[in-house]
């Protein structure tokens, strides 16, 4: 079983970008889940998501910064606010049975997280993270974004960060 996840939540600095693999501690994810934690980058050190000081969530998560650690601040964000964030997003998700009939203690998720070098608003950050974890792991319990939303979508191509003239000029 493998679950993946996508959630872009808020704009500018401290919006919020997630990817999420859900799968079985035993099987592939899990293997990728030791093998990320084991294998730091300079920038890039994966660490367990925990809920407080020596309480991780359930199923355990592990936060993969995508941005490159910048600064005392950007750090601070990425460790603090952001990790908080993706914690309440999965504490939340378990709540509302996202993953209802499967084993937490079975399961992990690696939780690959943008958090811009840029961000300043500690609190917009938590909530953005929050929301986008939470969506992530919604999406793919339910293998979202379907067939024909890719259609549709590919029709009106564009992000946060650009949109091609032809998107642009479909959309005047």
């Amino acid at each position: 079983m493998m679950q993946l996840g996508e959630s872009f939540v808020g704009d500018g600095q401290n919006a919020a970008h997630l990817n999420t693999v859900v799968g079985e501690r035993e099987g592939p994810v899990g293997t990728a889940w030791a093998t990320a934690l084991a294998t730091p980058r300079e920038g890039h050190s994966a660490f367990v998501v925990v809920a407080q000081p020596n309480v991780p969530v359930k199923p355990f998560t592990l936060f993969v910064n995508k941005a490159t650690i910048s600064s005392e601040r950007h750090g601070t964000l990425t460790w603090g606010a952001g990790q908080i964030g993706v914690a309440a997003g999965v504490l939340h998700a378990v709540r509302e049975g996202v993953f209802q009939g499967l084993d937490l203690e079975a399961l992990v998720i690696l939780a690959a997280v943008w958090i811009d070098p840029l961000a300043d608003d500690e609190e917009e950050v938590y909530e953005n993270n929050r929301i986008s974890m939470l969506n992530a792991l919604r999406n793919g319990s339910v293998n979202a974004p379907s067939v024909d939303a890719i259609h549709e979508a590919s029709s009106n191509l564009g992000n946060g960060f650009y949109v091609p003239t032809q998107a642009k000029e479909s959309r005047s």
